[in-house]
């Protein structure tokens, strides 16, 4: 590839990017995700480590909820490459919406260029590779997880499979490493897509051995080892901390739990997208979004229905990809299909994971690359291939565009302001939510802590301390003597109340606590709708 291609694919793959992701591309700190727990815990956890990344890498992992408790951040996903691609535009902007949406649209950017790299190098058709990067990178179960940072982090599917290709045509010892960082890469993104990776290569290797007869090839079965034994060195310290919280009761995914989260034909034809709306009311109810686009799917299954009459390398691809596509189709409808239920208790890692309608994106991506191997095919037969190479990427573009429709980011009370220049020390603010079905509830308190950086005993993830029951319902009717108790035992010195988060009867009956209590409360901020307190320490009776 030509210095001049490459600089048409990455403006290529920049102008789609934006095109696609409207108006996030042009406001990147208007339009957010802030209007969901799951939106606000991405937003809060992307900013925590593009902040202390660089101003205390030394406790990254120690995030600023749960206090007392350290290593919080490892209670959930750590988007630590999210975090770190964030970085620049956090520090230069302190703006956590315009950190988070950078990363967005520096992941669907990179995931568009690794699918069209790959694409190129198994076809060598680049009107084949645009529509397969599209197909991909864009695909509808992406635009309907927008709130999970982590299930945006795709680039590194691509990237691995292009670099198992590059291995498997050249076992070398340094396409063997290159393919161990990718799958690292992929894992330190999302731990799902690690497990995929893992997955894939772990099958491209046996599907390739097979197909070109290396069973006994030395050089191919070294190489593989060597990508197996980097990427388990790289990836087992990150690891071995979630396993570990595993073992003690953390992340408990019981096998049953997952077919809540199973894939029905519902969700393989549902989607958000502008061309698909028509198809809604003969789909629902659907439990998510899996359906992979027309164009992915129409061209894939062509590809694959044609794959016996292939001979040679394009039928190893086909038949690679085909199986990838319906071994994935397979597991996503969980426990009650089988397979997913032996994944589960053969794979390693896999007890990590509760999910199975995710395989519903390695299905949009090989039929992504079967999408490739059909343009690849057809356009040398038509009479005008560029022409028809540009249509039916017209087509894909057209077939991907979705309404992002995202509210304007929450303005944070002027008491956050004042709360950022008082001296570091606890916080907890109120409400408390203390019973687990609003525990969710406590994440706008995360996001509007990046205002600050206070610890709070407050917080959300998919692990909770297990005292954090307790001390909920022990600090919920704050201020109150038991209340005052426990706060002074964790430290706190800090108390912040949404008075129009209370319904008319329950703010009346907190006023007057506050009013009861104010010789205990230094107020530092007061309006209509939040008060902020320093809570006077008394000294605890001997």
């Amino acid at each position: 590839m030509s210095r001049r291609e490459r600089l048409l694919t990455i403006f290529a793959c920049g102008a789609l990017t934006a095109l696609l992701l409207y108006p996030i591309s042009f406001h990147p700190g208007q339009h957010v995700r802030a209007d969901s727990s799951d939106g606000q815990f991405s937003l809060w956890n992307v900013a925590w480590v593009a902040r202390t990344i660089v101003a205390d890498p030394v406790h990254l992992f120690d995030a600023n909820i749960f206090y007392p408790h350290r290593g919080t951040l490892l209670y959930s996903e750590a988007n630590l490459v999210a975090g770190a691609l964030a970085a620049p535009a956090y520090w230069a902007t302190r703006n956590p919406y315009i950190a988070h949406n950078t990363v967005v649209l520096l992941v669907f950017f990179l995931s568009a260029l690794g699918t069209y790299l790959l694409s190129v190098y198994l076809t060598g058709n680049r009107w084949a590779a645009a529509v397969s990067a599209i197909c991909f990178a864009f695909c509808p179960f992406l635009f309907a997880h927008t709130t999970h940072i982590q299930l945006l982090m795709t680039p590194g599917i691509p990237f691995s499979m292009l670099a198992f290709h590059r291995m498997a045509d050249q076992p070398t010892r340094g396409r063997a490493v290159a393919l161990a960082l990718a799958m690292t890469f992929t894992a330190f993104c999302c731990a799902y897509y690690g497990v995929f990776v893992m997955m894939l290569v772990g099958w491209a290797v046996l599907v390739t051995a097979g197909a070109r007869r290396l069973w006994t090839d030395a050089r191919y079965w070294s190489a593989v080892a060597i990508a197996a034994a980097v990427a388990a060195a790289v990836v087992l310290p990150l690891f071995v901390p979630y396993l570990l919280l595993q073992r003690s009761g953390g992340f408990d995914r019981p096998l049953a739990e997952s077919g809540r989260y199973a894939a029905d034909w519902h969700s393989y034809l549902a989607s958000a997208g502008r061309a698909h709306q028509w198809m809604m009311p003969y789909v629902r109810p659907w439990r998510d979004v899996a359906f992979p686009g027309f164009v992915a799917t129409v061209f894939g299954l062509g590809r694959l229905s044609t794959a016996w009459r292939l001979r040679g390398r394009p039928a190893e691809i086909v038949m690679l990809y085909g199986s990838l596509a319906v071994l994935a189709f397979w597991a996503s409808f969980g426990p009650a299909a089988w397979l997913y239920s032996l994944f589960f208790y053969t794979m390693p890692g896999f007890t990590l994971l509760r999910a199975p309608v995710r395989f519903a994106l390695i299905v949009a991506f090989a039929l992504s690359v079967l999408t490739a191997q059909a343009m690849a095919a057809l356009l040398p037969r038509v009479r005008w291939p560029a022409w028809v190479g540009a249509l039916v990427v017209a087509l894909a573009v057209a077939d991907h565009l979705v309404p992002l429709n995202f509210p304007p980011p929450v303005t944070p009370s002027p008491a956050y302001r004042v709360l950022s220049e008082l001296p570091r020390a606890p916080v907890i603010e109120m409400p408390f939510f203390e019973r687990s079905l609003f525990y969710s509830r406590h994440t706008i308190y995360m996001l509007m802590s990046t205002t600050h950086w206070m610890p709070l005993v407050n917080g959300y993830s998919d692990y909770f301390p297990p005292e954090f029951g307790e001390t909920a319902v022990a600090l919920a009717p704050f201020p109150y003597p038991g209340a005052f108790e426990v706060a002074q035992r964790l430290g706190v010195r800090y108390a912040m109340f949404h008075l129009n988060v209370y319904d008319p009867k329950t703010r009346a009956e907190l006023e007057e606590r506050l009013r009861q209590f104010a010789g205990r409360l230094r107020p530092l901020y007061a309006d209509d709708q939040t008060r902020l307190y320093e809570i006077l320490q008394t000294e605890s009776p001997r």
